[in-house]
């Protein structure tokens, strides 16, 4: 018999979600069908109609949703044990919400409906890594002083790769590196040379006579990249939420853009290896994406998350290398992964850790996600994040250290861009400050700021300890 998590037994928590049209969102409510101890209370987005069609669709009862305009109605709605549903926070009552799970993506609203709920006394699990990554030092200095949480939602690779690294470190291992692989893989059909990515083909035959490593492993990388030039496999939301994992553990990108390797699962220990072990890396404590390369029926990374390690032992080690482990060839290197990210199937356990308090150190800007025009802009450009990547136009993100740049203060976070204009040229290659624009949300922005001067001040002081997790450190030594 399995038995129930034992958080079952636990009064109900009752939980607000923003962005709930969308498939974080369809994923999240699915699951609490699931979990009868967290039950959705409210949900909130501008498209309430769409989250009605959704709601039915995972056969709720229409009995059981009703619409809300003020605060009184969705008090009286969650009493009477229905789901409130608001086409924004206006109508929130948050003395009837115990976490709010933020799912909306946009900066403006994220950071607006997480400062409303902790500044009235609800948790907060933040999934809209884009707001992390503006305010996120902020708002977790915030629940912090309040005696609340503020926690990256499990399901999303963030929170998952802080998780295993958590269990990494609790193990004992010295980590060289950490990441994700991007999120659809490249399958090569080996019968006709051709890659597939996310539903678009290219023709590769060169990557059928590159499916070994060999001894040159940047050589191959390199052949292996020029292959499936013609596929997009960067994106901003990889950066970004190498960015929310870096805030937290004190990680640095070995180079601003990442390597994005074309890689095969077994081969992540000799590629993630220091560039005199015959690897890519130049320094130790490196935040990455790869892109994995696989052949038709092999099994997916899924977005999963991966540490390399060093290993001990070399018995030890070749003793897991017969047992499937992966293991660098020369035994110097391991690489534990976890090939998954459920999207919201796994966020109840992270509402379970709002509740509890569980331990997390709060997120410091040690690593900046910044913008460096692609092209030359011009005065008057406007600056918009869309699409499935929410990516703006016109402008790479960048991961940064900001203690190179003089000072993060100048320089303009990625996606607080979202809706601004420049006010002046930025050149092909230059970063975009703050100065260059306007338009950018005001409170994001006076939220950011803050939070800057938080990190400089607990640099310079002793680290807060009244919450703790594992950490990466990063001496800078190229080994």
């Amino acid at each position: 018999m399995i038995l129930h998590h034992v958080t079952r037994t636990r009064a109900p928590l009752r939980v607000a979600l923003t962005g709930a049209n969308g498939g974080y969102g369809r994923t999240f409510l699915a699951q609490l069908g699931l979990t009868p101890e967290i039950r959705p209370v409210v949900l909130v987005d501008p498209d309430v109609a769409g989250v009605r069609r959704m709601l039915d669709e995972l056969g709720v009862p229409a009995e059981r949703v009703a619409e809300a305009a003020e605060p009184a109605d969705t008090a009286r709605l969650v009493e009477e044990g229905r789901i409130a549903l608001l086409a924004s926070a206006d109508a929130l009552d948050w003395a009837s919400v115990d976490v709010l799970v933020e799912a909306c993506g946009r900066v403006s609203a994220g950071f607006a409906y997480a400062s409303a709920a902790l500044d009235n006394h609800t948790h907060v699990v933040m999934v809209s890594k884009e707001v992390d990554t503006v305010v996120g030092v902020e708002l977790g200095a915030r629940a912090a002083a309040n005696g609340l949480s503020y926690l990256p939602g499990d399901g999303d690779q963030p929170a998952n790769l802080l998780r295993l690294v958590d269990w990494v470190s609790a193990v004992g291992l010295d980590i060289v590196a950490i990441g994700k692989s991007g999120e659809y893989d490249l399958e090569l059909d080996p019968a006709t040379g051709r890659v597939t990515q996310a539903g678009v083909t290219v023709d590769a035959p060169e990557l059928a006579d590159l499916l070994e490593l060999g001894d040159d492993v940047a050589g191959t990388l390199a052949r292996r990249a020029e292959a499936v030039r013609g596929l997009k496999r960067a994106a901003a939301a990889d950066s970004c939420e190498m960015a929310v994992v870096a805030t937290r553990t004190g990680a640095t990108a070995d180079v601003e853009a990442m390597h994005y390797p074309v890689a095969r699962i077994a081969e992540l220990a000799d590629i993630y290896a220091a560039r005199e072990h015959g690897g890519i890396l130049g320094r130790d404590g490196v935040v990455d994406v790869f892109s994995a390369l696989r052949l038709p029926g092999e099994a997916s990374f899924a977005g999963g998350v991966f540490a390399v390690v060093r290993t001990g032992d070399p018995a030890t080690w070749e003793l897991l290398r017969g047992k499937g482990h992966v293991i660098s060839r020369d035994g110097r290197y391991a690489c534990l992964y976890w090939p998954y990210h459920y999207m919201g199937v796994e966020t109840p356990l992270t509402v379970h850790a709002a509740a509890d308090r569980a331990p997390a150190l709060r997120p410091r800007w040690t690593t900046l996600l910044a913008a460096r025009a692609a092209d030359d802009l011009g005065v008057g450009a406007e600056l918009h994040v869309q699409g499935h990547h929410h990516e703006i136009d016109g402008v790479a993100p960048v991961l940064l250290d900001p203690t190179v740049l003089g000072g993060a203060e100048t320089v303009a976070p990625y996606y607080l861009l979202d809706g601004a204009r420049l006010v002046r040229p930025v050149a092909q290659g230059d970063l975009i400050g703050l100065d260059d624009v306007e338009g950018v949300d005001a409170p994001a922005l006076a939220a950011y700021l803050t939070g800057i001067a938080r990190t400089a001040t607990t640099t310079a002081t002793t680290p807060d300890t009244t919450t703790t997790t594992t950490t990466i450190t990063n001496d800078g030594d190229d080994r």
